[in-house]
Formats: C-alpha cells, structure tokens, sequence
C-alpha cells in the first residue's frame, strides 16, 4: 500500500473523505508541484474541482503555462477520483492519455472532474460481468467563462475486481 493511501486510511478516521481528498492533494509535494490546487469536493467525491494558476513556476519560455504543467495538474483526478469511488473491492489503474493543446494557456485555468452514479453503475455492473474493463474519461482545462478550451486529454482507466487482479498478476509473475 502507498504512502498516500496509508494516510488516507488513517485521515478517514478524522476528517470527512472529501476534507481529507481536497487537503491530502493540495498539500502532498507530488500535486504541489503541477500548481494546481483543488478548490471543490462533493461529499460524493463526485465532482472535483481544480485550478491551475500561471506563475513563475509553470511559466514555459514563450510565456504560457507549460504542456507537462497542464497535463500533471490533471493527470491523477480520474484514476484517484474512481478508486475512492468505488472502494477496496476494485484495482483501478491509468493505462493512457491522449493530449490535445488547443490554445496557450495565458491565465488562470480551470477543470472540473465528473462521475455520475449511472457510469458508477454500469462500471461495476461491466466489472462483475467481465472481471476487468477499460474506460475512456475526457477532460478539460479551460478559461474561467468555461467556454475557452485550452487543453484537452481522454484517459484510458482500467478498473477490475480486486481478487481477479490479483490472480491475474500471480499467474504473470509464475511465468
């Protein structure tokens, strides 16, 4: 078990899951260095709302917010977002990304990270029937009006039963 889901395990005692979820990002030095910051959690864990200021950090050489910044402010929401989401009872891993820059990111820019309880369902409905699923989450950074976009990425998430996981990777390393 990591580092991060040690302290959550034992932050969960103390705080509201999305209290510990909004501060456990904002404060872990691994989100710390994209600039981005978590500004919203739903008590769902639902909806999750960020913000990727432009400064001298993530500043690139022709003065817009650089592409690594842009992706890594994004990057581990989905994946970490599902995981607490559906519980122990699931392995949930990213497998890719595809980036698209659509425009220079020359202000503060924003992204707001969706799962609706339907998709929830019909995750664990494809994993209980299939044991391992991929799914495609597409995502935004755009201006603070909502309408400019600015970056796009669609992750690849693999979500599968624990215990078929498990066995799964057993297998591979025997051989």
């Amino acid at each position: 078990m990591s580092f991060y889901r040690k302290v959550a395990k034992v932050g969960q005692r103390i705080l509201p899951k999305r209290t510990l979820f909004k501060y456990a990002f904002n404060w872990s030095p691994m989100y710390r260095r994209t600039v981005g910051k978590v500004t919203y959690v739903s008590e769902d864990l639902f909806i999750i709302n960020i913000e990727l200021p432009i400064n001298y950090k993530n500043r690139n050489y022709v003065g817009s917010i650089f592409g690594g910044s842009l992706f890594s402010a994004v990057d581990p929401m989905p994946m970490v977002q599902l995981l607490n989401i559906l519980g122990d009872d699931y392995v949930v891993w990213d497998k890719s990304a595809e980036i698209k820059f659509k425009r220079p990111g020359m202000e503060k820019l924003y992204a707001e990270f969706i799962y609706h309880q339907e998709e929830i369902d019909r995750i664990k409905n494809q994993v209980a029937q299939q044991q391992e699923i991929e799914i495609i989450k597409t995502m935004q950074l755009t201006t603070k009006d909502r309408k400019t976009v600015i970056f796009e990425v669609a992750k690849t998430i693999y979500s599968a039963d624990k215990n078929f996981y498990k066995q799964k990777t057993a297998k591979r390393s025997k051989t």
